[in-house]
């Protein structure tokens, strides 16, 4: 699977982990090149506090497109070390 934003392909991997809809991919897959941290945050009942991403590919932005939980909360541990993205970035076998 890829997750692709303005035909860049930002995380490729085939070891993916779906939760609520979300593929989470490897934290590792991810192409840095075209991202920028966030200082945006949010909080899940039961995963925690997301950390996110800004990606940015030839002049177009998907502000706050990638998100993670650096320490998720007991029960979310299948999240750990992921990343999911939303926001433009669409997500393709």
């Amino acid at each position: 699977m890829k997750a692709v934003f303005n035909g860049q392909v930002i995380a490729e991997s085939d070891d993916l982990v779906e939760v609520e809809n979300n593929q989470y991919f490897p934290k590792d897959s991810l192409n840095q090149e075209f991202l920028t941290e966030s200082d945006h945050t949010s909080f899940c009942g039961w995963k925690g506090t997301a950390s996110y991403w800004t990606v940015e590919v030839d002049g177009e932005t998907a502000p706050n497109s990638v998100w993670t939980y650096k320490e998720p909360m007991a029960g979310a541990e299948v999240v750990t070390d992921r990343v999911a993205f939303w926001k433009g970035v669409t997500v393709e076998a």
